[in-house]
This record gives C-alpha cells, structure tokens and sequence, in this order.
C-alpha cells in the first residue's frame, strides 16, 4: 500500500471545539511544530470566516516549511452565485495557497432541507467550485460532508456528488463521518464504494461521537484511503475529531505502514502536549500513546512483571513514541513498586526492609487521604526518611494568614510567619492575590538570603480535591501542587481539613525537595 498522508485540521476544525481560540501567533506556533512532525497538509482556516484566519494566511506567506504544506478551507459556491463571483471562494484565491479544500454537501437531506436547493443545483455548485479553483491552478482536495450518512440515505446520490468533483478536477475526495455516528464496517463498505466510481484519492475524516473515530479511521485506510484527516489530540467540535497523535502511532507500529517521516514518531508525545500547551489545555493523562498514563504502572504484580519483560504489560516500548514509562506508588502497591520507582537512585532496591517501610508509611497516609502518583517530590522526601537520607532546612514556630475583603471587592492576604533557620529565628511578612501567593511570598523572604536557590523554584500548578465529600464542609482537602526547578517539574502534596495548611504542606515539601537536590549537586561537583 502507498504511503498514508496525514492532513492536520487542528488549526481550523480543531479551533471549533468548546474551549479552544487559537490566535494568530499561536496557529503560526502550531503550524511551525506540525511542520517539525512532519505531517503532510496543514489546514490553516477558513479565511471568509473571521479577520483572525484571514489574518494567519498573510502571516504564513512568510513561512518556510519543510515538509507541510498549507491549505485554505472553505465551501462550495452559494446558490444562485457563479463560481467567479462567489466571496467565499476568491477568500480562497487570496489565501493564495497551493492547496485548498473545499467542502460540498453529499447527503441529499443537507442539499434540500439544510442549503435549500435541488439535487441538481448541489451538483453544479460541487462541479462549478472546484473547476474554478483548478482553473485558478490550484490544487483541490474536495470534502465530502455527512458522505457515510448520505451513502446510506441516497447511496446514487452521494456517488454522484463524489464523481461530479472528482471529474471537476478533484485531486482527492474525502470522505468525512461528519455527525460521528458511523461504524468501522460502514466506513470501510463507504470508502470501498467511492474507490469504484470517484476516479480519484480517498481520504476519511471521521469525527469521534460514538468513540470510534480511530477505529473508523483504521479501517478506511485498509480499505483503500490514502489520507487522514484529523487533530492532534483529538480535540473539535462536540466529541472532536480523530485523534492523529493515535491514528499515526497505530499506523506506523500497528498496520506497518509509512506515514510522516522515519524519525517522527519519537516527537509524537512532545507535539502532543505542546499543542495542549498552547491551546491552554489541560493534558488527557490516559490519552492512549502520548498521555502522561499511557505507560504508568501502579499495581505491584504489573511493575514486578514490567521490571522483568517491558513487553508483559506494555503493547509498544513507550520510547517509540517519545513518551516515558512511570512507576507509580500508592496503597496498591507492592515493594517492587518502591524498589522500580527509586530502589537503583538510592541504592536500596535490594534492602526489602527498607523499601517495606516506605510502602508501609504511603499505605498508612493514603488512608489519610494522600495520593502519590502525582506526587514524586513527596515521595522522594518519604523515601528519605526511612533511609536517613533527609534534610530539613528550617522549623515553623507559627503562621498567621489574614483574609480581608474590602469594600468594592477587592479581596487581600497578608501572612506572617516565624521560622527556625539555622538556629536563628526570623520573622518575615507578605501580602498575596491569595493565601498560596501570601505564604509562598513569606517563606521566600525568610530563606531567600541563606538558601538563595529559592530563586530558582516555581509554581506551575495548583489542584484542591475533597477527600471526604460526606463532611461538606469539614471536610479534608487534598493539595497537589506541580513546581518547576533546575531538577524538572515535580509534584508535591498535602492533606488537612484546613486548605491553608494543606497548601502549607506542600509548599515545604517543595521547598525542601529544592535545596536538598542542590546541596547534592554542590557535594559531587
């Protein structure tokens, strides 16, 4: 079979999930680092549809990519205009790109209830846009919109529509499952059909309303589909669309078949979360292949046989798609989870007796309502109990946070706070937008001149969950924070009925997972 084209539609259909607003430097953003994956077609926008996509295809004409090439979306003429006329389809002139694509309405439901014209009037409007667009010299891929539910309603019909642009001079007909609802064996069946009689490449565009967008997806390929059009992460309207980062994985280590380029597929997982990065996204940790869970192991029977043969429990090597395998600690855990998660780092992954007390202390917090497995900075200072390892930088005597809310609304945090720091006490103060942004200021102050490593210590995220819903609002809170450090970003945690002190908690564990990590690098330089 021939290579398998990805076409990237993050930038356009993508944008049209719930939110999801790119702006203008973050398509360019995104369409640079598409480029560097090395995907095929890159959907820009529709650029009749608002200033900011028309503005992107100016901003991309200073783009030099390497491998993509870029395309501008949009419709078929509308009804009673020629082609040459048509606003929406000289938007496309404009855009100027080498590529376009054009959608067209292949359900006969859609031309006569939804665009209000005849059957006839639909395949004109299919025929006179994409001969327009050829003529102009550009090269037009032709989306059939609703074709799996048109193919059903009006199998002649929808055939027609498909040949009609592919005759136009069509370079490639795709297929899209625009409502989501169709599945595997329909596609394959639809994409066997519109080989027979289109006279051109087939491509599919599954969207992902009954779960199957990627299952859809495979089985157009096998049944004859040369492209996939999708988004990285799957994200889109209602449900989204098919998830590329899946699509491309299952493609080159699944079906054994060439897309993108040899050496792409260890950037899968760092593209993946750039895009979320830059839509401001929160990651899927069990996205399939790239998600931070994709190849995490938490029961102790998993990691012991991990350790033994990866392949025991993980159906590819994470590394294939750049991902990374973790070991995760909690209550389920047995001492080859402790041993696995950083036996070799401190040399104790043999002294059972040690790694005993670890996952006895984790399994007595739990019970408390601890939760590990975004917290490695705590577990690490856990670990360092136990084994003697440990090092506490300074002792609270006491903290006082005051929260006053001032006519007009603006809310203030003041904290004072008094420590033991080398045997000296020092007081220090700070005001906050919050308690967290209050204690963290004071806590920098007091330490800042004998730890000046503080600096380098940053908050990068913050969650609170309730531990015990069924005590309202006694309830215990649990505080997961994510910090950014020479050392890489890691989580800390802590859990009170208090927020502030939970908050507290993990702020100094934070603090000390930094300094302590210095201290060492300084002692093996």
């Amino acid at each position: 079979m021939a290579r398998i084209e990805i076409y990237d539609t993050t930038l356009r259909d993508g944008s049209q999930g719930e939110g999801v607003c790119f702006s203008v430097q973050d398509k360019v953003l995104i369409c640079r680092k598409l480029d560097e994956l090395g995907v095929d077609f890159i959907e820009g926008g529709y650029p009749l549809s608002n200033p900011k996509d028309a503005a992107f295809f100016q901003e991309a004409r200073a783009l030099r990519l390497n491998q993509a090439r870029l395309t501008a979306f949009g419709m078929t003429r509308r009804k009673g205009i020629k082609a040459d006329e048509d606003i929406g389809l000289n938007a496309l002139r404009n855009a100027e790109t080498d590529y376009v694509t054009i959608v067209g309405k292949t359900w006969d439901l859609h031309a006569t209830q939804v665009l209000g014209v005849s059957l006839a009037e639909n395949l004109d409007m299919i025929t006179d846009s994409v001969a327009y667009l050829t003529r102009l010299g550009r090269k037009v891929i032709y989306d059939a919109e609703h074709f799996f539910d048109g193919v059903r309603a009006n199998p002649r019909y929808a055939l027609e529509t498909i040949t009609a642009a592919a005759q136009a001079g069509a370079i490639l007909i795709c297929l899209c499952d625009t409502n989501g609802g169709s599945l595997p064996e329909h596609i394959a069946q639809g994409v066997a059909e519109a080989r027979r009689c289109a006279g051109a490449s087939i491509g599919i565009h599954p969207h992902n309303d009954s779960a199957l967008a990627v299952a859809n997806a495979l089985a157009g390929v096998q049944a004859g589909a040369s492209q996939v059009q999708g988004t990285i992460n799957g994200i889109g309207e209602r449900c989204g669309n098919v998830d590329l980062t899946a699509v491309i994985a299952n493609l080159r280590l699944k079906l054994n078949l060439e897309c993108l380029r040899p050496e792409s597929l260890e950037r899968l997982t760092e593209t993946a979360r750039y895009v979320y990065e830059v839509a401001n996204l929160n990651l899927l940790n069990n996205q399939p292949y790239v998600g931070s869970s994709a190849f995490a192991h938490k029961g102790g029977m998993h990691v012991h046989a991990v350790n033994k043969l990866s392949r025991s429990y993980e159906h590819v090597p994470p590394e294939a798609v750049g991902n990374t395998r973790r070991i995760l600690i909690s209550e389920l855990s047995g001492v080859s989870n402790i041993a696995a998660k950083a036996g070799r780092k401190f040399h104790i992954e043999k002294d059972r007796a040690a790694l005993k007390k670890v996952l006895d202390e984790v399994t007595t917090l739990e019970a408390q309502g601890y939760q590990f497995e975004a917290a490695e900075g705590s577990f690490e200072l856990i670990l360092r109990r136990q084994i003697g390892r440990y090092r506490r930088f300074f002792e609270l005597d006491q903290y006082h946070c005051a929260v006053s809310r001032r006519r007009g609304g603006q809310v203030m945090t003041k904290v004072r706070l008094q420590l033991k720091v080398g045997g000296r006490r020092i007081n220090a103060a700070a005001e906050g937008d919050g308690p967290v942004n209050a204690l963290d200021g004071a806590l920098r102050a007091a330490l800042k001149r004998t730890y000046p490593g503080m600096a380098a210590l940053h908050l990068v995220d913050y969650k609170v969950r309730v531990v015990n819903a069924t005590a309202e609002s006694a309830a215990k809170v649990r505080v997961v924070a994510q910090f950014r450090s020479p050392e890489g970003v890691f989580g800390t945690i802590g859990v009170s009925e208090n927020i502030i002190e939970a908050s507290w908690q993990a702020l100094c564990d934070a603090v000390d997972y930094r300094l302590i990590h210095e201290l060492e690098a300084k002692t093996t330089v």
